[in-house]
């Protein structure tokens, strides 16, 4: 069923292929050439409301059959949370159910793989350029070849580290955002107690993801003694960029030092000297909020292991592709 790498593609020595970066939201797919050995170049690129669709493989067809006869694609790869169970993924997010032997069918394909969107961020990661990264620390060049760690609040809290060898990559999915959540501020103690009124075990992606997000922002309005008047993690992103509610810019002054203190934990655990990538539709958007916060103070707070963190770069990824990069990266690593 599955083409080698050198097998993917139109004709003579170019090599094409379908990738697609699949959330409950949005699909985002594109057509990938990987005919250089170390570049992969999205050629077409198209973003789709799932909402509009009766399916994946309507999606993914909708956009070959865009693309014309001259560019034909033969081979595939799906990034989606979640995983694979007799052929179909599972993800309660996803808006329809999707079997990949017949999405494939539907879409003419010679094969379609599946690959966690974590591990395709890892995956993604040696094909990013100097201009798609924003450093968040003084340091900005980690070890060579040393491993990395990809991090990114969303839906959830998703994590992967990448660990180079002789022949290639090795990419450790983990469930680092369902680690419980460890308060190191008062403030951060008030909110776990409220969050504890509804479950016993609280995770870190319960505060690091657009729901957490969200709810911190009811935590603390509960704190302040007001309404919530804010019902989703965008609006509550907005209001605390735009200054017109207090407990939505404590919020995100929580969310970002948070993040700072989860991640430097993560990279006592796993041993990142390569650095850390932070992907996530959300870090974009609060950028220049996330510079100014404490989340690198955050991150070195870690007692005796502080020279440690400071020699760890931290990156911003700003790069809205980096799944399908990260789908089609690991359908070469792989030897599809």
């Amino acid at each position: 069923m599955s083409a080698t790498a050198n097998q993917f593609g139109a004709s003579g020595n170019t090599k094409r292929m379908l990738a697609a970066d699949v959330g409950g939201t949005h699909a985002r797919v594109a057509l990938v050439d990987a005919t250089r050995a170390d570049t992969l170049e999205v050629v077409h690129y198209q973003k789709y409301a799932c909402a509009d669709f009766p399916g994946l493989g309507a999606i993914l067809k909708t956009f070959v059959d865009g693309l014309g006869s001259s560019a034909a694609v033969n081979d595939g790869a799906i990034a989606c949370a979640g995983y694979v169970l007799d052929g179909a993924i599972i993800n309660p997010n996803l808006p329809w159910r999707v079997v990949l032997d017949t999405t494939r069918a539907e879409v003419g394909l010679r094969s379609l793989e599946f690959v966690n969107d974590f591990e395709a961020a890892a995956h993604a990661t040696p094909y990013l350029k100097a201009n798609e990264l924003v450093p968040l620390t003084p340091v900005r060049v980690g070890v060579a070849g040393g491993p990395t760690l990809v991090v990114g609040p969303g839906t959830g809290l998703g994590a992967a580290v990448r660990i180079p060898t002789a022949t290639g990559s090795i990419v450790l999915a983990t469930e680092a955002g369902h680690a419980a959540f460890a308060p190191t501020s008062e403030r951060e103690i008030e909110i776990l107690r409220i969050l504890r009124r509804h479950d016993s075990h609280v995770e870190n992606e319960r505060l690091l993801s657009g729901p957490g997000l969200l709810n911190t922002y009811v935590a603390l309005c509960q704190l302040r003694g007001v309404k919530a008047e804010l019902s989703e993690p965008a609006a509550v992103t907005q209001a605390a960029l735009d200054g017109s509610d207090a407990a939505a810019r404590e919020a995100l002054d929580v969310f970002c030092g948070l993040m700072g203190s989860v991640i430097g934990d993560m990279v006592l655990l796993y041993g990142p000297r390569g650095g850390v990538y932070l992907a996530g539709g959300i870090l974009p958007r609060i950028k220049d909020h996330l510079l100014k916060s404490d989340f690198y103070a955050r991150f070195l707070d870690k007692g005796a292991m502080r020279p440690v963190l400071e020699r760890v770069p931290v990156m911003l990824v700003d790069n809205s592709q980096l799944g399908v990069l990260g789908a089609a990266g690991w359908y070469l690593a792989h030897g599809q």
